[in-house]
């Protein structure tokens, strides 16, 4: 069990069945009345956002959630399979389960599976990744890094706007976490 007053960013807790991370939250002390806690929560499963104020010193259960290292090994239909980095068991994963971030999933990459019990609430990527340009409209003499910009298309299928000048066959870097391009690798 948790405090309300223990509140804090990345704070996990159980509420009406789901998990529940805290991203806000701000002690009140008003003049007249009791204390309270107000937050905005993030639901581990779903991503909906729900803003929540608590009485202060109201107990919560928290969520424990455990972390897994595994590999993305192959793909087999609709369905991803992953290897435990430690016991070397697999594990299939849909689309769904996944989520959005399916579209940066490629063989051999590791990402963090977390649990909460037997259900798996979610796929951390790593905060970039490196990949190679498969289709994207030609550069044209001139292009500079701040000109403008234009879609391309990587080997994993996701679409990401890229500066002019990069070319099919470059291998470039992503941040997973808001889809942005970071710059070229060599």
């Amino acid at each position: 069990m948790i405090s309300s007053n223990e509140f804090r960013p990345g704070v996990t807790i159980e509420l009406d069945g789901e998990v529940w991370r805290v991203t806000e939250f701000l002690h009140v002390k008003p003049g007249k009345g009791s204390a309270f806690v107000r937050t905005t929560l993030k639901s581990a499963m779903t991503g909906k956002t729900l803003d929540r104020t608590f009485r202060a010193g109201e107990m919560h259960p928290q969520a424990t959630l455990e972390k897994s290292s595994m590999q993305h090994t192959y793909r087999e239909g609709e369905n991803y399979i992953f290897m435990d980095m430690q016991s070397f068991e697999e594990s299939t994963l849909t689309a769904a389960q996944i989520g959005s971030r399916v579209k940066y999933i490629k063989e051999g990459l590791e990402v963090n599976i977390v649990r909460w019990g037997e259900r798996i609430i979610e796929v951390e990527l790593p905060n970039s990744i490196v990949l190679e340009v498969i289709e994207t409209d030609p550069g044209l003499k001139g292009d500079t890094a701040t000109g403008g910009s234009k879609a391309a298309k990587v080997e994993t299928g996701a679409t990401i706007n890229v500066p002019l000048f990069v070319n099919v066959g470059d291998r470039i870097k992503i941040d997973t976490r808001e889809d942005t391009y970071l710059g070229r690798e060599n």
